[in-house]
């Protein structure tokens, strides 16, 4: 066996994968929880309307809760 053999072994391989699903994961919760609307927000801004400057992540936020309090829709609270 040589030593580029010995270096990919099956724990190699389990070992990705157990970080891809954690990272697809992360992404998941931090997409559900809403921990990336700022940067969602930034890139449509920068994309949409690259000449007017974007909200400071307060104001984004700010504005963000302001709208879910005039518009509550289905959630629980």
């Amino acid at each position: 066996m040589g030593r580029a053999d010995a270096a990919a072994t099956p724990h190699d391989g389990l070992s990705s994968l157990v970080r891809r699903v954690g990272r697809g994961i992360r992404w998941y919760v931090e997409n559900l929880m809403g921990d990336r609307a700022y940067e969602t927000y930034l890139a449509h801004h920068r994309q949409q309307h690259p000449d007017e400057p974007a909200l400071t992540e307060r104001q984004f936020w700010r504005e963000r809760m302001d709208d879910q309090d005039r518009n509550p829709g289905a959630r629980c609270c």
